[in-house]
């Protein structure tokens, strides 16, 4: 492609001399790596000086950027523009629509057109699959299960019993929706009695949920993840969990059962949120916090427990400096005692006589 036609498709102008929108590019390298023919990007001011050496035919970066020994192509928003060039330039291979002979689809279930269904896939009674829907191989589909058109199912993702699907949800391989949730009843013998986990789960429109991660029903009511959330890998959702539009959760997030995340919360990897509390929108959650109680919209918080980020990295600090903190305290322990042993061997002063030895 073009970068004059490259250009256009992504939005941005084009620098360059008068032979650059002719000059073609394939794919999108690395800086360090692109050669001819490749496009390359600048979005964090760290790879500055690398710029001036890159071999690539072009480069996408912001106003900012000058010495660029190519073409630029110029953009405000320099990773969205590089995750469409990458959808360009690289387009995703899609599988023929059509239902493999390997496949197990119960006569009951609904399926739209131009949907593709690859060998061991297993679609349960009533089940409903939308237009133009991928199911990869081993994917298990439950009775009642309604997916959206355009989804994406990866291998061996497990949807059970009357979960609902929006459309053009992506579900990463190893991705369980609608597991049991964790929930027992203490019996008077102190053994536990399961709880019935019978409700249902729900995923929005445009969400998307990385490999391993596992979203619970509960037994009354639904657990939600609302349009626009980004999922990444090995993250619990538990039973009763609602979380708002546009929200992202990293790696190994853990949030327990009957928790609220409000709109555009940002929870990094490794934290996570005990049961029943509510994060306000657009709140952030630093890396391996707890979250042990209501978080107000638009705070950050991080530390275990989760307070506000500044005094947390305040008491971070002062943490690493309590050797030096000890150190002159025991200073000053020390010359507390010679001061008081020095008061102690001062005579005491005469005491004024008495009126019977006067």
């Amino acid at each position: 492609m073009t970068l004059e036609e490259l250009a256009r498709r992504l939005e941005c102008r084009l620098d360059g001399d008068g032979r650059a929108p002719l000059t073609e590019v394939t794919r999108v390298a690395a800086i360090d790596e692109a050669g001819p023919g490749d496009l390359t990007f600048l979005a964090n001011t760290k790879y500055t000086a690398r710029l001036a050496s890159t071999r690539a035919s072009a480069v996408l970066a912001d106003n900012a950027v000058t010495g660029a020994p190519c073409p630029v192509l110029r953009t405000k928003h320099v990773y969205l523009a590089l995750a469409r060039a990458i959808t360009v330039l690289t387009p995703a291979a899609r599988p023929a629509p059509g239902i493999s002979a390997l496949a197990a689809v119960d006569p009951t279930a609904d399926i739209g057109p131009d949907v593709s269904i690859a060998p061991f896939v297993t679609v349960g009674a009533g089940a409903r699959i939308g237009a133009r829907a991928i199911l990869e191989s081993h994917v298990v589909i439950g009775a009642g299960v309604a997916i959206g058109a355009d989804c994406h199912i990866h291998p061996h993702v497990v949807l059970r019993d009357h979960v609902e699907i929006g459309q053009r949800v992506v579900l990463q391989s190893g991705v369980v929706i609608g597991g049991d949730g964790f929930g027992f009843a203490r019996r008077p013998d102190g053994g536990h009695e399961k709880i019935p986990q019978v409700a249902r789960v729900v995923i929005e429109d445009d969400v998307e949920i990385g490999a391993n991660s596992t979203v619970d029903r509960p037994a009354v009511g639904e657990t939600r993840i609302s349009a626009g959330t980004k999922i990444d890998n090995l993250v619990m959702v538990a039973h009763g969990v609602k979380i708002g539009r546009d929200s992202l959760l990293a790696a190994q997030v853990g949030i327990a059962g009957s928790t609220i995340l409000e709109d555009r919360v940002t929870m990094a990897g490794q934290s996570g949120a005990i049961g029943h509390v509510r994060l306000g929108a657009g709140a952030i959650v630093g890396a391996k916090s707890a979250v042990t109680k209501d978080v107000a919209a638009g705070e950050h918080v991080a530390g275990v427990p989760a307070g506000d980020v500044a005094e947390w990295r305040e008491s971070a600090v002062l943490v690493r400096r309590l050797p030096e903190f000890r150190e002159t305290l025991s200073k000053l322990e020390t010359r507390l005692r010679a001061l008081e042993g020095s008061l102690s061997g001062t005579a005491s002063p005469q005491k004024r006589p008495t009126p019977d030895s006067e």
